[in-house]
């Protein structure tokens, strides 16, 4: 099928504008370098972000220094994404527990459930000291995990 000699060729999307600034124009302007790799990096950076490169930039330097965004390596994003995780999946079996412990709480005095998978007792005091290692687990991730975000950002 032939193209109509009026249809025109899709355009490539036009970085946006950045929105005007409430403090007036921006007239101050200073030189900064980077070698060929660097500027890959920002221009790929500034085009997922559907930026103009200088706009970009300047938005990233002022979050780092407002301190909007706080630079992280990405070692330390992993570290702290595997210490959220864990934190919920910990927080996910505690939840389990205590569903058990009111199961078990719920029988009439009785101080013992048997699990037919396994026929094995469990007494309320054997749940009560799982729950409470789960607590403290918990509360260590807890800790870690303020630890890590205390060395992200340094408190002003």
């Amino acid at each position: 099928m032939a193209k109509s000699p009026g249809a025109k060729k899709p355009q490539k999307e036009r970085p946006r504008r950045r929105a005007r600034e409430s403090g007036g124009p921006r007239s101050n302007r200073f030189l900064v370098s980077y070698n060929d790799d660097e500027l890959a990096v920002l221009l790929e950076a500034a085009a997922r972000d559907n930026s103009a490169l200088a706009s970009w930039v300047a938005d990233a330097a002022l979050a780092v220094a407002t301190g909007i965004l706080v630079p992280v390596s990405a070692d330390a994003k992993e570290v702290l994404r595997e210490q959220v995780n864990s934190r919920a999946q910990v927080a996910r079996i505690g939840n389990n527990l205590n569903q058990m412990q009111r199961i078990l709480n719920s029988v009439d005095g009785a101080a013992v459930a048997h699990w037919d998978a396994s026929d094995i007792a469990v007494t309320a005091a054997q749940i009560q000291h799982v729950l409470a290692a789960v607590e403290r687990a918990v509360k260590r991730l807890d800790d870690a995990t303020l630890q890590l975000m205390r060395e992200r950002r340094p408190r002003s």
